[in-house]
Formats: structure tokens, C-alpha cells, sequence
């Protein structure tokens, strides 16, 4: 018997898929037709330090979140407290916050501290991206039975090595989607680096001046650049959590 109903889903779904992969065909098949703008982007300094710059903040933020995000993870998800759930609506604040005015709320607060400088990128892409690290880690404590941790205290564990040898891993593969999420966040993160640092440029923020100074066609080929960088790493991260989910 056939599952109708599934195939009907499926149908509906590919729309989604097709709406986000055409643009990216169109984007890489143009660039392909004008190699050359191609080769000349990839041979301009500016654009490979811009390139650098998003990758190395990206990547601090992410780790940053990590440090800070997986123990607020394990509390929410083990510890009912008085005002749990206003710092869960505190987690969840910068998704809905314009990120314009998240540039503006930081430049506030931190002042000349982190105008255009590696900080200033770092905390905007923070702010904006932290969330996806601590819930996912909340949702992957939720999943781990919280007796096996009372196990492993009753065998003569301490509270932190069984957190670290059995909840942690366990939760792993969540963490793991969580950090990617806020790696992917991050880097894509515009309107605050806009306002608190345009200085040192981020790939991001040169697309924009690009698109701004020179039209379409210069600002294409740093786009696809860019597309085709974080692609690639988001699939061997995807990759590297899914092998660690079967195992």
C-alpha cells in the first residue's frame, strides 16, 4: 500500500528545497560564465583578509558560546528555579531583536571598547548567535535520562565526572548541531557588525560596499565565494555530528 500521505508531504516540501537551492544555482552558475571576475576576486587581498577575518570571528564566537553555553544548557535542562523562565525568554531575546538595533544596544553599552575592532565583530556575532548553542544543548541534557547520571554517582562518580563521562556525551551530537547553527549564524551576521565594527572588514560587510560601490557584478563573485567556503564546511560539519549521532 502506498503512503500517500507522506509523498503528499514530501511534495510540499520540496518547495522549500527548490526555493533555497535556486538562487544558489543561479548565483554559482552566473559567477561559472564570468570565470575571469572569479579568478580576479580570488587573487585580491582585501578579499582574502576579509574572508579571513570571517572565518577566524565566526569561530571564536562559536567557541565562546561553547564555553558558556553548555553548562546554562545542562542548568535549564536539570535545575527548576525562581525566574527560569524569564532567562529562557533572556536566551531567546536576540533571535527576534532587529540586528540593527543589536549593533546600536552594544555600541551603547560597550562604547569605544569594541568599535571596529576583533572584539567588537566577535561580541556582535555573539550576541545574535549564542542562542542555538544553549538551546540545543538544554534540548540534548532533556534527552539524557537523568538516572543514569544518579547511576554513576552511586558507583562512585563525582557530580562533574558524571556530567562529563555520561550527560555530556550523550548530548553530544546536540551540542554539536547547536554549535554548527551558531557558526553558521555568525558568520552570516550583518546588520550589527554594520554599525559596531566596519573596521576590520569581514567578508559580509565587503559584499555589502561591493554591491554599494561597484554594482552587482563585483559583489558577485565574493558572494559565491563565500556561499561555496561555508558550504563546504557546514556539509563535513554535518557529516562529523552525523557520524557521531550512529555511533
Amino acid at each position: 500500500m502506498r503512503d500517500y500521505v507522506t509523498w503528499f508531504f514530501a511534495l510540499l516540501g520540496t518547495f522549500l528545497v527548490l526555493y533555497i537551492l535556486l538562487p544558489l544555482a543561479v548565483i554559482i552558475g552566473k559567477q561559472l560564465f564570468d570565470w575571469e571576475m572569479l579568478v580576479e576576486t580570488l587573487h585580491d587581498g582585501l578579499v582574502l583578509e576579509a574572508l579571513k577575518n570571517s572565518f577566524l570571528t565566526s569561530t571564536a564566537a562559536m567557541l565562546i558560546s561553547l564555553l558558556f553555553g553548555v553548562p546554562l544548557g545542562y542548568v535549564l535542562a536539570r535545575k527548576d528555579f525562581v525566574g527560569k523562565s524569564f532567562v529562557q525568554a533572556v536566551v531567546d531575546v536576540p533571535i527576534v531583536i532587529p540586528h540593527s538595533v543589536v549593533g546600536i544596544m552594544l555600541l551603547v553599552t560597550f562604547s569605544n571598547k569594541i568599535l571596529d575592532s576583533y572584539l567588537g565583530i566577535i561580541m556582535a556575532m555573539l550576541f545574535v548567535s549564542a542562542p542555538f548553542t544553549i538551546n540545543a544543548a538544554r534540548d540534548g541534557f532533556l534527552a539524557v535520562d537523568e538516572k543514569l547520571e544518579h547511576v554513576a554517582r552511586t558507583l562512585g562518580a563525582s557530580k562533574l565526572k558524571a556530567f562529563l563521562t555520561v550527560s555530556l556525551p550523550i548530548a553530544m551530537p546536540s551540542i554539536l548541531s547547536g554549535a554548527i547553527m551558531t557558526w553558521a549564524r555568525a558568520i552570516s551576521e550583518v546588520g550589527a557588525i554594520l554599525i559596531v565594527a566596519y573596521y576590520p572588514k569581514t567578508a559580509q560587510v565587503l559584499v555589502m560596499e561591493y554591491f554599494n560601490n561597484y554594482g552587482l557584478r563585483a559583489s558577485r563573485p565574493i558572494s559565491v565565494i563565500l556561499v561555496l567556503l561555508s558550504l563546504s564546511i557546514f556539509v563535513v560539519l554535518r557529516w562529523i555530528v552525523g557520524r557521531s549521532r550512529n555511533a
